[in-house]
């Protein structure tokens, strides 16, 4: 289901320090993460997230998550944003 969210999404965030900016800004409705992204890349993501009570939802897998977003390469996180 994510997926097709992500895919539909009219504005989406691909890339952590982009997602974190737009975090802090309160501009994401939804981060999705990637459950096989290394926790190095996601942990500031996820507590940044919490911090502004953002929705966090979790997918099984980078490259189909990449795939959604039309990128060619694997995505750890997505924002989706207003």
């Amino acid at each position: 289901m994510s997926y097709e969210k992500v895919a539909q999404a009219k504005k989406i965030i691909v890339g952590s320090k982009q997602t974190v900016k737009a975090l802090k800004a309160g501009e994401v409705i939804e981060l999705v993460i990637a459950k096989d992204a290394d926790m190095k890349v996601t942990a500031n993501l996820l507590q940044t997230a919490r911090e502004m009570n953002t929705a966090i939802t979790y997918v099984d897998s980078m490259k189909k998550l990449g795939k959604a977003c039309g990128i060619a390469v694997g995505a750890s996180a997505v924002a989706i944003t207003k």
